[in-house]
């Protein structure tokens, strides 16, 4: 999978929100709102997580993609352009050595 898969699924996204298409899922949640919207993303990701606790990858692998699309939508819902995740993504890859410091509790006092 490329970055062009998700540019395309982005740019499908956008265009459902500016026209209206009867019948069209990302239509029925846009008309929804966020709250249905985030609702959906919530449910994606338990299901995910569900999945993979249960080591079916090919149902994971759906799953992932559910969520994905879902946070998608919520993204064009919310303006969030696309390239700036992957900036951040991108910002993100460059750090090293970054694994977090967890504060040690004393259980004896």
């Amino acid at each position: 999978m490329t970055d062009s898969v998700l540019n395309s699924l982005y740019q499908t996204v956008i265009s459902r929100k500016e026209n209206h298409q009867e019948g069209s899922y990302t239509c029925y949640l846009f008309e929804k709102g966020i709250d249905k919207i985030l609702k959906k993303v919530g449910e994606e990701c338990s299901e995910t997580i569900i999945a993979a606790k249960n080591g079916d990858n090919s149902e994971t692998v759906l799953e992932i993609s559910d969520l994905l699309y879902h946070l998608t939508v919520m993204m064009v819902d919310l303006e969030i352009d696309i390239n700036d995740v992957y900036a951040e993504l991108e910002k993100r890859s460059e750090k090293q050595g970054n694994l977090k410091k967890f504060h040690q509790v004393d259980k004896n006092t």
